[in-house]
């Protein structure tokens, strides 16, 4: 079945990719077009990746007024660049005049937005400042670079290149600020960055992040983490019944650290049903229970914010379609997916500190950045293996794990927007 369907794509076939998404069989990983094909990559790309909420980056990746970070997606290139007020920009890196590049830096600071070809010159909150040889009758008004909406939801920075964007965003904005708030996370700095290419399919690499099935193969993060996602008291392992003592200690004491911070504890979980999937979910740690190192010590000794406990846990967010975040007392490390093709994808991983925060003094990099690194490459090397699975001639889908219900929302949250965007595509 997985070949003739792989043989049966033909571009702008909108029949097949229907019957495709159609037939997935839930509780179930995906048929192989789905982590293979170059025509639901280009799907993919059209109904995820250009039509939902995708964070790029940290506001602290552009403190000031000028800084600017450009991310791209697909074949979007995007400016997310700070103004004079401040504010946090969006644009499309595209000239107004004959469509050049107009910055290729990664990142950087600039007083103006000045296009290198014939030099147009644009300020940072988009304006057409200056064009040489025009006529008297030329409205700069009318050339002002092209806005793409943008959001900081505490201090995280999303865009979204629809002309529409999802309607829920507010509402899921609103409902995560209040935990990311006492954080204060506008009040950090960029301590590191690592961009890594996975050998894989983009939805491998997020249903790789959505379980601990897997996390044996995390020596370093298991120092810290309790590999508990997904059980229950009734149905957790004899091998992690121990753990699973510690962790109820711990959640008590974590609970009782809330009380006192006035920080809210519910989790919420809509993974599935809406455009802005996402899930909050406030954990301990093991050890000593203050940041993923060894025994659960400390990595910073700045705390993040009003965070009044070194004992302060794991907060951490998932946001479908491509990133999760894991914010602790004393640092956050924040993750953003984007797919460069069908068997390729790039991560960013970026550690933040207190603003305050001095390297040498309260952090070093190689403490702080350890775990993740270690973790990321092996998760790479599982992304990799999966990668040439799904490709295997004879690979078939096969059902998920009980403590695997959050890569079946993501699967089932994917499908469902894919199907939307292939109905709305029909008429």
């Amino acid at each position: 079945m997985t070949i003739e369907l792989e043989r049966s794509f033909r571009r702008g076939d909108q029949r097949d990719l229907t019957d495709l998404v159609d037939g997935r069989t839930a509780g179930y990983s995906l048929e192989a077009p789905f982590y293979t094909s170059r025509e639901v990559f280009d799907l993919d790309m059209e109904a995820v990746f250009t039509k939902h909420w995708l964070f790029v980056a940290a506001a602290a990746e552009v403190p000031e007024p000028g800084d600017f970070v450009t991310i791209e997606v697909g074949p979007y290139s995007v400016i997310v660049v700070r103004d004079d007020d401040e504010q946090v920009r969006a644009f499309h890196n595209v000239c107004r005049h004959r469509g050049s590049r107009i910055l290729d830096d990664r990142c950087g600071s600039v007083g103006n937005l000045v296009c290198p070809y014939h030099h147009w010159t644009y300020n940072v909150d988009g304006r057409l400042l200056h064009a040489e040889n025009q006529p008297a009758t030329f409205d700069r008004s009318r050339f002002g670079l092209k806005p793409v909406h943008v959001r900081d939801v505490g201090g995280f920075v999303f865009v979204c290149l629809a002309d529409e964007p999802p309607a829920d965003f507010d509402e899921v904005a609103a409902r995560i600020e209040p935990y990311l708030a006492p954080y204060e996370l506008g009040r950090t700095k960029v301590a590191h960055q690592v961009d890594l290419v996975e050998e894989g399919n983009w939805k491998l690499v997020m249903e790789n992040n959505r379980e601990c099935y897997h996390c044996d193969g995390h020596p370093e993060l298991l120092g810290a983490y309790f590999p508990l996602h997904g059980y229950t008291a009734e149905d957790v392992p004899l091998r992690l019944r121990r753990v699973w003592e510690r962790f109820e200690k711990a959640t008590e004491a974590l609970e009782a650290s809330c009380l006192r911070q006035g920080f809210p504890r519910e989790t919420l979980r809509e993974l599935e049903d809406r455009p802005t999937g996402f899930m909050i979910s406030h954990a301990p740690l093991d050890g000593a229970g203050k940041s993923y190192h060894v025994g659960g010590e400390a990595v910073c000794r700045k705390r993040l914010g009003v965070i009044a406990d070194d004992r302060f846990g794991d907060f951490h967010l998932h946001m479908q379609p491509n990133s999760w975040f894991h914010v602790l007392s004393d640092n956050a490390v924040v993750f953003t997916v984007l797919p460069l093709g069908p068997d390729r994808t790039f991560l960013r991983t970026t550690w933040l500190v207190h603003e305050d925060a001095e390297e040498g003094a309260d952090y070093d990099l190689p403490t702080l950045t350890h775990v993740w690194n270690a973790t990321n490459a092996q998760d790479s090397a599982f992304v990799a293996r999966a990668q040439r699975g799904v490709e295997d001639p004879s690979y078939q889908p096969g059902p998920y794990s009980e403590v695997e219900g959050d890569v079946d929302a993501f699967v089932t949250w994917y499908v469902s927007r894919v199907r939307a965007h292939l109905s709305a595509r029909a008429y």
